[in-house]
């Protein structure tokens, strides 16, 4: 096993393979402690293991939904991939994550077969608007700064539209700064499970030293995987019954609209 204090500070990747465990770095660790992992890295390194255990054949990821179950701790984890479903045209596949034998977060995968081309699968209404690119947007430094981490050190932010320090929604494209893995160039789906957990820290409603809006869950949707470095999330937040809510974040990439994520939101305050 290796040892964490080797890999923790400076390791340029958000994890290290270590036999059948994943280590995390300090690169994977999130915002509300810096005991417990980010969701993106967590979900980049599940859309990584469906894709090692599904290999090359004709059938495209487009859906992962992810369980976080509980503070995923920045310990060597174990992830476990199965196909429960299995089919020529559409498979489901589910995944288990797990720190000392507990179970931390799990996953359930869509794949569905890829057709030739079919004029019939063509857009039949205009896209919506794209967002301004990347090279337009602003680097802005979180408020959560106490500590190195994947919000502040792991990925790189340029906002076109909104603010990380104030209520709202907000536009913002993300560049992976490192590897999910180190020694392993990220996957087009790794890039987009990665960003996709910042939608309700991004379109946040609340103030962050005031309140607590933490997903329980997180479901990526995509038509077509991305190209290029950069994933764009257009994020709102919604609430309904008091201490419930929703993010909602439309994804793009540099030469459309690439699909959706969606997050529950556990509301509390902290004062």
């Amino acid at each position: 096993m290796i040892d964490s204090s080797s890999v923790t500070d400076g390791t340029p990747a958000l994890f290290v393979a270590d036999g059948n465990h994943v280590l995390p770095t300090e690169l994977a660790r999130g915002p509300w402690s810096a005991q417990s992992l980010h969701g993106g890295p967590v979900a980049a390194l599940i859309a990584r293991s469906i894709e090692r255990h599904t290999g090359e054949n004709d059938l495209q990821l487009v859906r992962v939904t992810v369980e976080l179950l509980r503070p995923v701790p920045v310990a060597p984890l174990e992830v476990t991939c199965t196909l429960s479903k299995a089919g020529r045209k559409v498979q489901l596949i589910d995944t288990v994550v797990e720190a000392d034998g507990v179970g931390v977060a799990w996953a359930r995968a869509l794949r569905i077969r890829r057709a030739p081309d079919d004029q019939r699968a063509m857009p039949s209404v205009p896209e919506d608007d794209a967002p301004p690119p990347p090279e337009d947007g602003v680097a802005i430094a979180s408020a959560l700064a106490g500590y190195r981490a994947f919000h502040n050190a792991g990925m790189e932010l340029r906002f076109v539209e909104g603010h990380m320090n104030e209520p709202g929604p907000a536009t913002v494209w993300f560049r992976l700064r490192c590897p999910v893995v180190l020694g392993e160039p990220p996957s087009p789906w790794q890039r987009v499970a990665a960003a996709a957990d910042f939608g309700n820290g991004v379109g946040s409603e609340l103030d962050f030293a005031s309140s607590l809006f933490i997903n329980p869950d997180l479901t990526v949707s995509i038509h077509r995987p991305p190209e290029g470095e950069w994933v764009c999330l257009a994020a709102r937040t919604r609430f309904g019954t008091p201490g419930i809510g929703a993010a909602e974040s439309e994804l793009w990439d540099v030469h459309g609209r690439i699909g959706r994520a969606v997050q529950s939101l556990l509301v509390e305050p902290t004062r």
